[in-house]
């Protein structure tokens, strides 16, 4: 019950601050405090009147904005950006105001003219965390603006947000983030056809009824997608770009188009205790014509079965041409054990999530029970092994040297198993990077990315290893088929082909791509910045971006950076540790 004399209503919030107000008004009180007050008379006031919000109050640098409708705060956010770009294309970069905006949608209580609540709080949280020029989304105001606006965010994760009880996932939008997804079913949205059959595996729908089931059709979907993609005569989409559409009603021709594929399959899958129904149908997007549709009425125990069929009536369809080992990989092997499975795909929603101990930790635990259930999976020895290579680079678990004897003694447990497992050969390419093994690593990052050519997460692994082992120009190519694998590709991306380009002498590429990643993932790239702008005697930017880094990162120290690092090239690590401390961040 409501207690008498509040009122509440629910809301979308939009709060905006000025990035490094304290600075500009230390070098020009005067000159800031005027361009201030002209932004908000010419752009940001009729801006937000145009959009139908409410200004409920300035504060210095910021602004706190109530409209009815997150369409509107959404799209006026965008607005206001995109005209700060504009005013700002020819104003020194040291002079220009940005802004940083954050949107959500929750309830509010408001007091007069004011307003409070988690609903303004989040919002306040979510400003912290967008880029300069850039906006932040909450997962509500996303959920409820993305199917109604001609605007693409990128998904950023979960974040704990100071004072707010759970974590709040994010989506991004940056004015000059050449990875964002329009929604558009323009033409300028379509990407080129490849010169060979080409799908996109949509997430089948879970319509048994149970919330808890819809990690077993999310696995299925996966499991497709994980064995197409071992097929060098067919480009698959990953996984992370066609789960953009997932609970989406969505025009099939549109999403085909913005995926660059010819083919699209979806489903949809119904579980009633050990009975499951899977539908199957493939589309040509061209015509929007069914060319093969299936049902499948079977024991749970058959799963495996129906997605082997599944796969080859695919490869059938689409005139695929398969070799002999092709055909012999096209079955699939990740386990054939229902209850090993179910772990598994348990595993995978927590994997597929963001990169925190959090996340994998109950994923490793999902994937030990799997692998006791079926100790000769190769797979899961090879993805566990994996996980202890991410606990030996970040100190999750155990101490360095026991990560690391773990993961080389299950990566090379599932090369025993299976000698052709892409798994297997990634965690091991990892491994030996990591104990300094650089030639092997190179040799088991090719084996794995031949192995799956149309894996998105082989070719960037293989992307992340030969750029550390010395072999840049090849690591940017990795790195550049990875994003073609995957259009809606994960922010990390750009990192590691950013690292690429700049051990490879493609300065320009390098910059364009680490501001690109910190766009997607505020704070991340911006050191990679410090060490290119300082490299290349630009010390003035490198300063400034430093501190930028230090605003959004105040914990980040050279040290903890660099035991993260494993390139071959260990005078190259100490020329980076060089510039970072010449920009001004802290060793500790």
């Amino acid at each position: 019950m409501a207690r008498q004399g509040v009122e509440r209503r629910l809301a979308a919030i939009l709060s905006a601050d000025v990035v490094g107000y304290s600075r500009l008004m230390g070098e020009d009180e005067a000159g800031t405090l005027a361009a201030l007050k002209a932004l908000r008379k010419e752009l940001f006031a009729p801006t937000v009147a145009e959009h139908h919000g409410r200004i409920v109050k300035l504060m210095g640098d910021g602004a706190l904005v109530e409209f009815p409708s997150v369409v509107d705060a959404v799209e006026c956010a965008v607005a206001v950006q995109c005209g700060m770009a504009e005013r700002n294309a020819d104003v020194p970069e040291d002079k220009r105001i940005d802004f940083r905006i954050g949107v959500n949608l929750g309830d509010i209580i408001i007091e007069g003219n004011d307003i409070y609540g988690d609903g303004v709080n989040v919002a306040a949280r979510l400003q912290q965390l967008a880029a300069p020029g850039g906006i932040a989304l909450s997962a509500t105001a996303h959920e409820h603006a993305v199917a109604k606006v001609d605007i693409g965010f990128q998904d950023g994760g979960e974040h704990e947000l100071k004072n707010i009880t759970k974590p709040v996932r994010i989506y991004h939008w940056s004015n000059d983030d050449p990875g964002r997804q329009p929604h558009s079913a323009g033409a300028e949205d379509a990407l080129p056809l490849p010169d060979k059959p080409s799908i996109a595996v949509l997430p089948f729908v879970n319509i048994s009824g149970d919330p808890d089931q819809e990690y077993f059709s999310d696995g299925i979907t996966e499991d497709i997608i994980t064995t197409l993609s071992k097929l060098a005569g067919l480009r698959v989409i990953a996984r992370n770009s066609s789960f953009v559409y997932k609970g989406q009603t969505i025009d099939i021709r549109v999403a085909a188009k913005q995926l660059g594929v010819q083919y699209v399959l979806e489903g949809s899958v119904r579980r009633g205790g050990d009975r499951i129904r899977i539908t199957a149908q493939l589309i040509d997007a061209s015509s929007g014509s069914h060319l093969w549709a299936e049902r499948y009425d079977r024991s749970v125990e058959d799963i495996f079965t129906v997605q082997d069929e599944i796969t080859l009536v695919l490869a059938t369809e689409m005139q695929v041409k398969l070799t002999e080992g092709e055909q012999a990989r096209l079955h699939y092997t990740t386990t054939g054990n229902v209850d090993a499975w179910t772990h598994w795909v348990k595993g995978l929603s927590h994997y597929r999530q963001a990169v925190t101990k959090e996340n994998f930790t109950p994923a490793l635990s999902y994937w030990q029970k799997a692998l006791a259930l079926d100790p000769a999976s190769a797979a899961l020895h090879g993805m566990i092994g994996y996980m202890h290579y991410m606990d030996a680079r970040f100190g999750w678990w155990d101490d360095w040297q026991m990560a690391l004897e773990k993961a080389r003694r299950y990566a090379d447990r599932a090369l025993e198993l299976d000698p052709d497992s892409p798994d297997g050969h990634t965690a091991s390419s990892l491994t030996c990077l990591l104990e300094g093994r650089y030639d092997e690593a190179a040799v088991h990052a090719h084996r794995a990315a031949d192995l799956a050519p149309g894996s998105a997460d082989a070719v960037s692994f293989a992307c992340v290893v030969l750029t550390n082992v010395g072999n840049a120009q090849e690591a940017v190519a990795h790195g550049e088929r990875a994003m073609i694998l995957s259009p809606n590709y994960p922010a990390s991306y750009l990192g590691q082909l950013g690292n690429a380009y700049r051990l490879a002498g493609r300065i320009e590429d390098a910059i364009a791509a680490f501001k690109a990643y910190h766009a997607r993932n505020p704070g991340f790239g911006l050191s990679d910045l410090v060490i290119v702008y300082q490299q290349t005697d630009r010390p003035a930017e490198a300063k400034q971006t430093a501190e930028q880094l230090l605003s959004i990162r105040r914990d980040f120290t050279i040290a903890a950076g660099a035991k993260t690092q494993f390139r071959a090239d260990k005078a190259g690590i100490e020329a980076d540790i060089t510039a970072l401390r010449a920009a001004g961040l802290p060793m500790n």
